[in-house]
């Protein structure tokens, strides 16, 4: 077996939404000339929507054939060991020129009774909102399945929803059952469980090109809801430079964020993970011996478990996710 030495990049995956916009192309380079490109996809292991290795001598490979050939090399082997041939994360940039619906995602237990799929924990990292865009996160305070029920029938779920005011830079973490939707004008990076299960309560009476209104699964979620409520669902955090600082960590990922000015050695010998890179800002430049790899504001690159110390620079101003599982 060859040796697994390649920073990996992947083929982003475009999608189509209702609520998608150009964002996607215009500020982070994606090729489509759609004007509602809503999310990239940009490491995925999703039925139907496995990546494809876009660089280098493993370029055309899929995500799965990876596993298949290089195992814990790739993913760790305490992580190849928990999920075998799965993939455990889904990264995403999302553009919403419109409102997602509001909606819910379902913990591991319930999706894996009635879906046969991993539960979906996600968090967000704000790239760039315009002005007064919000995002949905939770209750305003406790709730009851009754009073869910009562704003639901009469479409006034935000008086009873937390509605914030979100700028650049701005950390949600959402765990399962927790209400949520990315409100108009915002653009994110989103990391999240391998799953595509969403529970959607409210869409807004929005309807397609054809006159139809989208599925809502209000019997399916009323199980899944976590009435609780927060006294703040944004995420604090302190930035350093040159220094990889936590966000978020959950038993699904670890999150954090990396600002880069000039030249920094990044030894993972900590870790048994692969590790995942995201360009929330500038460009980087990956270098190991003879392997060099680039992304700019927009692009994922994936470090296998394999490859424990390389160098990170960038001559302009950056900032990175760095994301792993523990």
């Amino acid at each position: 077996m060859q040796k697994l030495n390649q920073f990996i990049k992947f083929e982003p995956i475009l999608k189509e939404k209702i609520w998608g916009g150009k964002k996607l192309s215009s500020l982070l380079h994606k090729q489509s000339n759609k004007d509602n490109i809503g999310e990239s996809w940009e490491v995925s292991d999703v039925e139907g929507d496995t990546s494809i290795v876009s660089n280098g001598i493993l370029k055309g490979k899929s995500l799965k054939e990876l596993i298949t050939l290089f195992k814990g090399d790739l993913v760790g082997e305490k992580v190849f060991k928990d999920f075998k041939y799965k993939f455990p994360l889904l990264i995403k940039f999302i553009d919403a020129k419109e409102a997602l619906s509001i909606q819910l995602h379902p913990n591991d237990e319930l999706a894996q009774k009635r879906h046969n799929s991993f539960g979906k924990t996600e968090m967000w990292y704000v790239m760039q909102s315009d002005d007064k865009a919000n995002l949905i996160v939770g209750f305003q305070k406790d709730s009851t399945k009754e009073e869910y029920l009562h704003h639901l029938e009469n479409k006034s779920l935000l008086d009873i929803l937390n509605v914030d005011e979100v700028s650049k830079g701005d950390v949600y973490f959402i765990p399962t059952g927790r209400v949520h939707a990315i409100g108009a004008g915002v653009l994110l990076a989103e990391i999240q469980q391998t799953s595509d299960i969403t529970y959607r309560v409210y869409d807004w009476d929005r309807q397609d090109d054809q006159g139809n209104y989208r599925d809502l699964h209000t019997d399916l979620a009323i199980d899944a809801i976590d009435f609780k409520a927060k006294s703040n669902y944004r995420t604090m955090y302190r930035k350093q430079e040159n220094i990889s600082s936590e966000i978020v960590s959950c038993p699904y990922f670890t999150t954090n964020v990396l600002p880069i000015n000039g030249d920094i050695l990044v030894n993972h010998n900590d870790k048994d993970s692969f590790v995942i890179y995201m360009c929330v800002e500038g460009k980087a430049h990956f270098s190991l011996a003879d392997e060099n790899e680039t992304i700019q504001v927009g692009e994922t690159i994936l470090v296998p478990a394999s490859l424990k110390e390389f160098r990170i620079s960038s001559s302009v101003k950056s900032e990175l996710l760095e994301v792993y599982i523990k």
